[in-house]
């Protein structure tokens, strides 16, 4: 066999090998997709690699007070109903942002976040945004708004070690989730964005701010049926 022969030969073997690494992802992000549609996904990469434990009980959206969800959109993610996972407003108005400088400003959405929570990792910039994208679109075909709330619900880290609006809703205020106030779910989603820096109980600063503000947005989300897709 000649040298130039032999070198399309291996390029060949390296496309397959390549095309099959790509298909068997693709089958396995769709069969993990399709599992937890239906099971509650016992843990994640956050929840291992979290050094303080894991403290966590899943529980049905059912059983969560309505005005969780709401809280939820109105503090992370206020199109969450009619958008498709990706946010265009959002994410242009960040970009805006970012640009003129001072703190950084994402536009994830309550379904890329829960796409990063369930499947992915803290971190990896791009790469990670990219198969973010990936998994965000299999949620949004295969799962529908409401199963993404429930896991974004039950996934989302809500203290140090505490996963999940139920252990957050134990920790912070004794109860279960289904006891919520509107005042205590709007103190949890305003703890979601920085959970082991932000304190439900006595909030100071900041975090009472914002926490105020959802509060006075659950009502709106309510009023304007921007929760419609997961009652």
């Amino acid at each position: 066999m000649s040298p130039s022969s032999a070198t399309p030969r291996r390029r060949s073997g390296w496309i397959r090998i390549i095309f099959k690494i790509i298909g068997g992802f693709i089958a396995l992000s769709l069969l993990l997709v399709l599992v937890y549609r239906f099971v509650p996904p016992p843990v994640t990469l956050t929840m291992l690699f979290d050094p303080h434990g894991i403290t966590k009980d899943w529980v049905s959206l059912d059983e969560i007070d309505p005005d969780m969800a709401r809280a939820a959109i109105a503090g992370e993610d206020s199109r969450f109903c009619s958008h498709h996972g990706f946010d265009a407003v959002a994410i242009a108005q960040a970009m805006r942002h970012n640009a003129s400088g001072g703190r950084i400003r994402g536009g994830s959405t309550i379904s890329q976040q829960t796409a990063k929570n369930v499947f992915l990792f803290q971190g990896g910039g791009f790469v990670r945004k990219g198969f973010e994208a990936w998994f965000t679109m299999l949620i949004e075909a295969i799962w529908g708004k409401r199963r993404i709330m429930e896991v974004y619900l039950n996934v989302a880290e809500t203290g140090i070690g505490t996963y999940g609006v139920q252990a957050g809703a134990m920790r912070y205020f004794h109860h279960g989730a289904g006891r919520l106030s509107r005042a205590e779910a709007a103190r949890i989603a305003a703890v979601l964005p920085l959970p082991k820096k932000r304190a439900a109980i006595a909030p100071k600063g900041f975090t009472r701010r914002y926490g105020n503000s959802i509060t006075s947005r659950i009502g709106i989300v309510q009023r304007d049926g921007l929760d419609e897709c997961v009652r």
